[in-house]
């Protein structure tokens, strides 16, 4: 049986109609950068994330990069990031030459350890870019909280999260004072290429955002500040317009597998449980945990990513290869081990659950159009190899005791 990782001609096969209706509306319209068809998606986006204002920008990285810029980051500022996040996170804070300051990862959910931020904040630190990872909120609370003891702005990297729900029911995306997201393809919410989306509630960011978004000109070829080409432009917004009323629907289907995957792995004998951080056999498989599942909130994991741990994660990805199962690392480099960041001169030790995260966990296929019987395919096969496979095989991850 074949499962890919992801599988975007399924969804694109469920709305093609719509689809090929809102790229023929553009075409004909000839209106391709803003315009009526963005202006519509923005309106809806804010509508749906509950915010004042939504911009629509060329990608997830553009909008954090114009976030940053908007509160006038720049060279020598300190902006305090999680270690194990996409390269984006940290990427584009040195890209203004400010100095990205890294924290290490959450046991249970490998969003950044809000125990661990007040230790690096400095004279220097101007903001906090907690990541929504996996598909739920960062404690976005405890990140308030040291955020306004600081007077730090706080811009959430909501890229893998569009309609997520904190413990209190309000969106990712308008806790902070500035959201981002990505509408990158392989994202719940995908465009046709890149695409992004900034939001807030205050009027004055908003204006700032809006204006360097086109380059800094208002009136247009007048320049009071330096913006860049951040636009999104009409076919992506056309499509999100199309996508985005079974966002909710695509998100369900996607906790009900993760439901699906947990109950089989439980079954299999092999699981330790939601949440578990530590090994008690080779053979073990530590799953994903919905930190905030009994509260009641429709959104509170999305399931960007279903992500569990093995002690023998590479050798447990060429099998499932083999065996023409999608998989993937989300990620094996955490930022503190990064070449291009090595003249920040950080401890590789300081960062002991990220770097067990990175040696450890795979992302298995979980998109909204997988069938029971390929979930079933899947379980089956990662319980094989526990079984007879991989007590075999020499463990992979020296740092597993770092989770106790």
């Amino acid at each position: 049986m074949n499962v890919p990782l992801l599988d975007l001609k399924a969804q694109y096969k469920t709305i093609k109609s719509d689809i090929d209706a809102a790229l023929i509306r553009v075409a004909e319209s000839q209106y391709f950068i803003l315009g009526p068809e963005v202006e519509k998606m923005e309106q809806a986006m804010s509508v749906y994330i509950g915010c004042k204002h939504s911009f629509g920008v060329s990608s997830g990285t553009d909008a954090l990069l114009l976030a940053l810029m908007a509160i006038g980051i720049k060279s020598g500022d300190e902006v305090i990031v999680p270690t194990f996040s996409f390269f984006a996170t940290a990427g584009v804070v040195a890209r203004l030459n400010a100095v990205p300051v890294f924290v290490d990862s959450d046991k249970t959910t490998f969003n950044i350890d809000v125990t661990q931020i007040e230790k690096k904040i400095t004279a220097k630190t101007k903001a906090i870019i907690p990541v929504h990872l996996f598909g739920q909120s960062a404690d976005m609370n405890a990140i308030m909280t040291i955020a306004k003891k600081h007077n730090l702005t706080v811009i959430e990297d909501g890229a893998q999260a569009i309609g997520v729900q904190y413990r209190d029911g309000r969106q990712v995306g308008t806790i902070g004072d500035i959201g981002c997201f990505s509408f990158f393809p392989s994202k719940n919410l995908g465009c046709f290429g890149d695409g992004g989306l900034v939001t807030t509630n205050n009027d004055e960011l908003a204006e700032k955002l809006k204006v360097m978004r086109v380059h800094g000109g208002k009136p247009k070829y007048y320049h009071k500040v330096i913006g860049g080409n951040f636009r999104i432009d009409a076919i992506q917004a056309a499509v999100l317009n199309v996508k985005l009323p079974h966002l909710d629907g695509w998100s369900a289907k996607r906790r009900d597998n993760a439901a699906l995957y947990t109950k089989l792995f439980t079954e299999s004998g092999l699981a330790q449980g939601e949440g578990k951080t530590q090994f008690n056999d080779a053979n073990a498989i530590l799953l994903p945990k919905a930190v905030y599942k009994n509260l009641g909130h429709k959104n509170f994991h999305i399931y960007n990513q279903y992500v569990i741990r093995v002690e023998r994660r590479n050798a447990l990805r060429e099998f499932l290869t083999q065996k023409s199962i999608g998989n993937e690392v989300y990620y094996p480099v955490p930022f503190h081990r990064q070449e291009c960041f090595a003249y920040l001169g950080t401890k590789d030790a300081d960062y002991p659950v990220a770097n067990c995260a990175a040696n450890d966990s795979i992302a298995l296929p979980i998109y909204p159009e997988l069938t029971s019987e390929q979930i079933s395919y899947v379980v089956q096969t990662i319980a094989e190899f526990q079984k007879t496979i991989a007590s075999s095989k020499p463990k992979e991850c020296s740092n597993c005791d770092c989770m106790k």
